[in-house]
């Protein structure tokens, strides 16, 4: 049997435990839970800590049982990744291990305020005033926003930091402590791309800055250790897996970079989940954006190693609105039905939405911004509707490409896809006529787990997955190319970025 890796994959919406064979990637077996969010206030996003480490524990228990069925030996596993939604914020108790407050999620727009605070005591009062440090905008999106939120408005946190009882930590953090014994000696560790996506990371000297922290008034004592992606951090303690290494970790768009082994410096991949995500690997020098793109990690390979850049375009909404058209219009029952209903219209007959929820990220930074759905006649249905989401999708990531070219001054000539939507033929398809490029799907589209995997399976100490380029899978493809005029994708577009400005300013901090 060849070795075996393990990835737990834990996102927004749901959580896997996904087993690859190193020889081919291929997946062995897998096993997914959906998460719950909470929406407890207009704009509020939260999940459980309690229930994301249940269904990590289920998940790793179920896909041993699958592997049981398949006469495959647990014992072939010879490590484990971990790649998370990053952002999301928990603290907790390390003495109890409980968690002190709910998970604060990525898009959780609470924190406007707090950000309106930060910005205005900047000098000149711009957002971009720690981009130098931290290749972010100070923005409702970032780990330390959500924590200066937390250590201003829950007492269990602000009691437990005076008691030095608090720790921090991103979903990646909270996952492997819990794993590798909890409150009997679990492991306090993060890596450096989830780190960099906090705001008090120094993505220059590649750790912790004094000067972010005081910046956002957090104490460094509840910070997790930083580690590369892939070296061993710990082992399972308990579950049918005890033993085996954790030893790979990677923010999930990260891992999906790896993943679709986006090595070389200018190739990009775009991730298509409850969000989208444009990465492009910028090399060991870190890109600064002057288009609203974020300078990040995009992964370090080992601790010896140097690390490596991208530029990244962030979408709030992608996946999301087909969640929103299933769960609260109700006009499909199932996220898959969007293809077929889109498809029985073939056009959106002029209307369009801007699914700003959560205000509008790349390349805009406007978190005043709201959704819109303009263009509306007598005619539009749903299936209107139902394409129109599904070109917004595809419009907000061919922002996201003009700016990244408008960077990098190096067009780029194709596009690597991955996440739940690409299954979406005709979303491709719409993808690659939007954007005038060829878009690229590789068959197995879990490539963000199996970049977690390839972390874990290459670090030093477990060895059995090689990264060098001539070891690499061969993966199998499906190509999209742009198939109607550009004329008529250039008006489209045009229109689009017009509802694009009505959806801006909308929202204000006064009362309401």
């Amino acid at each position: 049997m060849d070795p075996l890796v393990a990835a737990i994959d834990q996102g927004t919406s749901s959580t896997r435990f996904l087993v690859f064979n190193t020889k081919t990637a291929e997946i062995v077996c897998q096993h997914q839970v959906e998460i719950n969010q909470s929406f407890p206030k207009e704009g509020w996003v939260e999940e459980d800590p309690q229930e994301i480490i249940q269904s990590v524990y289920e998940c790793i228990e179920r896909t041993c049982e699958k592997l049981a069925q398949l006469n495959v030996d647990v014992s072939s596993i010879k490590a484990v990744g971990v790649t998370n939604q990053r952002e999301t914020t928990v603290v907790w108790d390390k003495e109890t291990g409980v968690p002190l407050y709910s998970a604060i999620v990525w898009l959780d727009l609470r924190t406007q305020s707090t950000v309106e605070n930060l910005i205005n005591k900047a000098p000149g009062k711009d957002k971009n005033h720690l981009k130098h440090k931290t290749g972010l905008p100070i923005s409702t999106y970032f780990s330390a926003v959500k924590l200066r939120w937390l250590l201003d408005n829950v007492d269990e946190v602000r009691q437990a930091v005076l008691s030095g009882r608090a720790m921090f930590g991103t979903v990646d953090s909270w996952i492997i402590w819990c794993l590798t014994g909890g409150s009997s000696g679990g492991v306090h560790c993060t890596d450096v791309t989830n780190a960099s996506r906090t705001m008090l990371f120094n993505i220059h000297t590649m750790d912790w800055d004094s000067e972010l922290c005081s910046y956002f008034d957090v104490p460094m004592e509840i910070l997790p250790t930083i580690r590369s992606s892939s070296e061993i951090y710990g082992y399972l303690k308990s579950s049918s897996m005890a033993g085996v290494p954790i030893s790979g970790c990677l923010g999930d768009q990260s891992a999906a970079l790896v993943g679709q082994m986006c090595f070389e410096e200018g190739q990009a991949k775009n991730t298509y989940g409850t969000g989208c995500f444009m990465l492009k690997n910028t090399g060991t020098t870190p890109v600064i954006s002057d288009h609203g793109l974020l300078t990040t990690v995009a992964y370090k390979l080992g601790r010896d190693v140097p690390a490596c850049y991208a530029l990244e375009g962030s979408v709030a909404i992608a996946g999301a609105v087909v969640r929103w058209l299933r769960d609260n219009l109700g006009i499909i029952k199932s996220s898959a039905e969007i293809e077929t209903l889109a498809a029985t219209a073939g056009t959106s007959y002029g209307c369009y939405f801007v699914p700003a929820f959560s205000g509008l990220y790349a390349p805009y930074w406007e978190p005043s911004a709201r959704g819109i759905i303009c263009g509306l006649t007598q005619f539009t249905n749903k299936s209107h509707l139902a394409f129109a989401a599904l070109e917004a999708v595809c419009f907000q990531t061919r922002e996201i490409l003009d700016a990244m070219n408008q960077d990098s001054r190096v067009p780029l000539a194709q596009l690597q896809v991955d996440g739940g939507m690409t299954s979406n033929r005709l979303l491709m398809q719409l993808q690659a006529d939007i954007l005038g490029v060829t878009v690229v799907r590789p068959t197995m589209s879990e490539t963000t787990a199996l970049g977690a995997a390839m972390a874990a399976g290459a670090a030093e100490g477990v060895n059995v997955w090689n990264l060098r380029s001539s070891h690499l899978p061969k993966v199998t493809c499906e190509m999209y190319e742009p198939q109607i005029n550009t004329d008529e994708s250039e008006f489209r577009f045009a229109r689009w970025k017009k509802a694009v400005q009505r959806s801006m300013k909308w929202e204000t901090t006064e009362a309401h």
